[in-house]
């Protein structure tokens, strides 16, 4: 059980039929009347963020969500599907489950899926990936002393801004929290 007396930052309990997680917790203890815990709470599954107040006694189950290494293997249409890559069991994970940032990933890359009591609610992509370039404008070389951008296409169809030198076919890394492109990956 997890106590609102004892809440620390990272936390994750159950509460009303859903698991949140603390963000920010305020021990607060006025002059007159009783002391409370004032949070700020993340609905694990949704995202959704949310201010309560919390009595030090008030108790709830405590929420354990699983972070799993897995390797992407492919799209079906419907369905992403991953592999564990110890025991070679398949996870289906439905297209609505993932982030945004998922288009950075491309077929064997490793991501973590999250779930609680066994039911997949997200995917977390790697922080840093390296793709090819397969479609932007000519670059100009010497063109770096401005921070000037243009669109480019990557080998999994996503589009960012990259840098004026930045040329077809070239290996780029990209930061999928952000979706920005961060340097030049030397080819050996």
């Amino acid at each position: 059980m997890v106590i609102a007396g004892d809440f620390k930052n990272g936390v994750t309990f159950e509460m009303d039929g859903q698991v949140y997680q603390v963000i920010e917790f305020q021990h607060v203890k006025p002059g007159k009347g009783a002391a409370f815990v004032r949070t700020k709470l993340r609905n694990v599954i949704s995202g959704g963020v949310t201010e309560t107040t919390f009595s030090p006694t008030d108790k709830w189950p405590e929420a354990i969500i699983e972070r799993k290494d897995m390797q992407y293997s492919y799209d079906d249409g419907d369905l992403y599907h991953f592999m564990d890559t110890e025991t070679w069991e398949e996870t289906l994970v439905a297209h609505d489950k993932v982030p945004d940032n998922f288009r950075f990933v491309k077929e064997e890359m490793m991501c973590k899926i999250i779930s609680y009591k066994g039911n997949v609610f997200s995917v977390e992509p790697p922080t840093f990936v390296e793709l090819q370039v397969t479609k932007t404008d000519p670059g100009f070389a010497g063109n770096t002393a401005t921070n000037t951008l243009k669109p480019a296409t990557l080998e999994t169809g996503a589009e960012i801004r990259v840098p004026l030198f930045i040329d077809n076919g070239e290996m780029i890394r990209i930061d999928t929290r952000t979706g920005e492109y961060l340097e030049r990956v030397k080819t050996k």
